[in-house]
């Protein structure tokens, strides 16, 4: 299952219910039909997101440990005689400190994540400096926590579009009730008259 699909919220739930001696769980349609994707956040930790994120830059990134090794690589007699792979770590308590809470249950889900360090660990070795190879992984976790709030926080909805959510709930509040009076009134002739 994809990072996305795992942090989007379920557009079903399941009910489950007792047949005979049987547990049987049924998909049932979406409980809440009328309602822009993101009104199913928490206000303040969208606005906290969206705030963060238009300050994110590398430079706001922590260190990291960073440890060199012989490159496996092409390179000629360069990479048999310098350790210039780098494989920098880090520490997911450390990342937690540094983002807002929507990206805190992915941070976790990603493919760099090491269950045993708990860190997200990097390695570069395509550069000939261990500088530029530290840079390397700076950037691939910069490119990693971009994607993560891509697929965790959605955009905000448009004026427009919260209005007609709006009109599409009112709607389906008139016609449901519409229906229960009806259903209502067919119980009430069944009996032989008004009470």
């Amino acid at each position: 299952m994809s990072l996305l699909r795992r942090l989007q919220p379920p557009s079903f739930f399941s009910a489950t219910s007792w047949t005979g001696n049987r547990l049987v769980s049924a998909p049932v349609s979406r409980f809440i039909r009328h309602q822009a994707f993101d009104a199913s956040f928490d206000d303040e930790e969208l606005s906290e997101a969206r705030k963060w994120h238009q300050s994110f830059k590398i430079d706001n990134l922590p260190e990291g440990n960073t440890s060199f090794a012989r490159s496996s690589g092409p390179g000629g007699q360069h990479v048999n005689k310098t350790e210039t792979k780098a494989t920098t770590t880090w520490p997911v308590p450390q990342l937690l400190s540094r983002l807002p809470k929507l990206l805190h249950a992915g941070l976790r889900e990603s493919k760099y994540f090491s269950k045993r360090s708990d860190s997200l660990v990097f390695q570069a070795q395509t550069q000939r400096s261990r500088t530029a190879n530290t840079e390397d992984n700076r950037q691939k976790l910069f490119d990693e926590l971009q994607q993560l709030y891509e697929a965790t926080v959605p955009n905000a909805t448009r004026p427009e579009k919260a209005a007609k959510y709006e009109a599409l709930k009112k709607s389906a509040t008139e016609s449901r009730l519409k229906s229960k009076k009806h259903h209502s009134s067919k119980k009430v002739s069944r009996r032989g008259g008004s009470e």
